[in-house]
Order: C-alpha cells, then structure tokens, then sequence
C-alpha cells in the first residue's frame, strides 16, 4: 500500500525531473526554421517568402541595406510581430502559433510570452527599465517568470554582470551608465533566462564609435560558448570574424547566403557586391 508520505515524496522527485527537463531544454542551443515567411506594413511588402533555417549552435550574422526587412525578420522569429504568412519554429515547436488540424491557430498570449522567455532579444536602444538597478534589471525576469527565486536569481545576476565586465555596478542604474556598458547589461538580462537562442537587432548602432568594441567582444564570448545566435548587424569585420553564416536581404529576401568567406568575398548577387562595395 502506498503511503501518503511515499506518494508526496514521488510527486516531489517527479516535480523536480520535470523541472530539471525543462531547465535543460531551454538551456540547449535551439534550431530555427523561417517556413515561408510574408509580412507586411501598411501595404508595403517587408518579408516577401522568407525560408532561413539555423542549425543549432551556429553564428547567423544578417545583412542587408536599411529597410530590407533585417529588424522584421528578428520580429518575427519570437513573435513580436505575426506574420501574414508562413510560420516560424523554434527548437522544433511552432512560435505564436499550433497546429489545429491542417492550420496554424494563434496561441494565447501568455502561452507566446512563454514561448518568448526561452528567446532572448538584445535591442538597439537597450529598453532596459530606468527605475531598476542594473542588478534588478537582469534579475527581474527569472523571478517574474517563476523560474528562480529572488536570491537565486540574484546570484545568478551577479555572475553575469561578472562575465560582461560590470559586475562592480551591480547597484547602479542606467543612466549611470555609458551606452556601451547599458548594452552589455542588455545582454546579461538575455542570457539570465538560459535561451537557446538569442536575437541582436543591430547591437552596436545607438552605441558612439569608441563603446562598439566592448559590446561586440561580449558577443564575440558568446559566440564560442553554444547558444545560436543571430545577429542583425553592420560590422562586416565582425560578421567576418565570428558568424558560421551571412544572410544579405534585399527587399524582404534572402538573395544570398552562405559561409563569410563567399558571401563577403566573393558574393554572387549583384545587390550584394552593390552593399559591399559601399559598406567595406
């Protein structure tokens, strides 16, 4: 006969497996698929039939002149913006959306804030909260989402304000802080939750020339480290350097793709040689 000290005593190892899973499935680097993909604003077409699928633990850098869909594409991956069609995954699983017999429905918005919290998203302008310290800033969302008390999201803050060079400011606030070093605490807030995969939307552009190279050494880390990441960006250097694959847009679609020595060096596309030549 099973007692009832047995049976909370199962319950509990079984919380806590399941828990420990779902720790370590959204800590794995996560594969992306952009299944035909349309998006559009106020009439103008903006992603027109994209298809991109990112292996799990590479480095994807996007190219493209201003306007060509780069910040949208992002967007769309985690869902901040639906597409008018086509759909994106994530790790296998539909983002925003489930399967409803032969069509995709819209999932309920906390089920997509889930689905949000396993992808980080590092912006141009930081969006970190004023009001906060940075400590609060990366701890907050951990909390929020139930997945590490406050003294273990704490701990866990610290540690990656260490690894981005700013674990001295942990109880200043950002406006003590300069661009590059706002950007870096951005970055920490993405990689508190464990995705596995993290976005940047042209990281570097709000930040003054001098404060770009302490941003990109952070992702430069992150890099080598397994998450897949992909990064919006405009240092051809950079992209050179650390990135497995460059993706050119042009006109919301991919013209080009492929490793950093043939799309950089030896680009096939006309629009592509056409950007590089005035961005190198």
């Amino acid at each position: 006969m099973t007692t009832p000290t047995t049976t909370t005593a199962a319950t509990t190892a079984a919380t806590a497996t399941a828990t420990a899973t779902a720790t370590a499935n959204a800590t794995r680097p996560a594969a992306i698929e952009v299944h035909d993909v349309h998006k559009w604003f106020a009439g103008r077409r903006v992603l027109d039939g994209v298809n991109l699928t990112v292996a799990p633990g590479t480095v994807t850098a996007v190219l493209g002149r201003s306007g060509s869909g780069k910040s949208t594409l992002l967007r769309v991956i985690n869902h901040l913006e639906k597409p008018e069609a086509g759909h994106v995954s994530v790790g296998g699983e539909p983002i925003g959306v489930h399967r409803h017999g032969k069509r995709l429905k819209e999932l309920r918005e906390r089920e997509i804030l889930a689905q949000r919290a396993r992808i980080g998203f590092v912006f141009q302008n930081f969006n970190l909260f004023p009001h906060l310290t940075v400590l609060d800033n990366v701890a907050a969302a951990p909390v929020a989402t139930g997945r590490l008390s406050r003294s273990e999201s704490e701990a866990r803050a610290r540690e990656l304000l260490e690894r981005v060079g700013l674990g001295d400011r942990a109880g200043a606030y950002p406006r003590q802080l300069s661009g590059g070093q706002q950007q870096r605490v951005a970055i920490a807030r993405a990689l508190a939750l464990r995705p596995g995969v993290i976005l940047f939307d042209e990281p570097t552009s709000a930040l003054d020339p001098e404060l770009v190279g302490e941003v990109l050494s952070v992702i430069k880390d992150l890099a080598g480290g397994g998450t897949t990441l992909v990064i919006v960006t405009h240092e051809i250097g950079f992209a050179r350097e650390v990135a497995d694959e460059v993706v050119f847009l042009h006109e919301g679609r991919i013209v080009e793709q492929g490793p950093p020595e043939e799309v950089l060096d030896r680009p096939a596309h006309p629009r592509t040689r056409e950007f590089l030549s005035k961005v190198l």
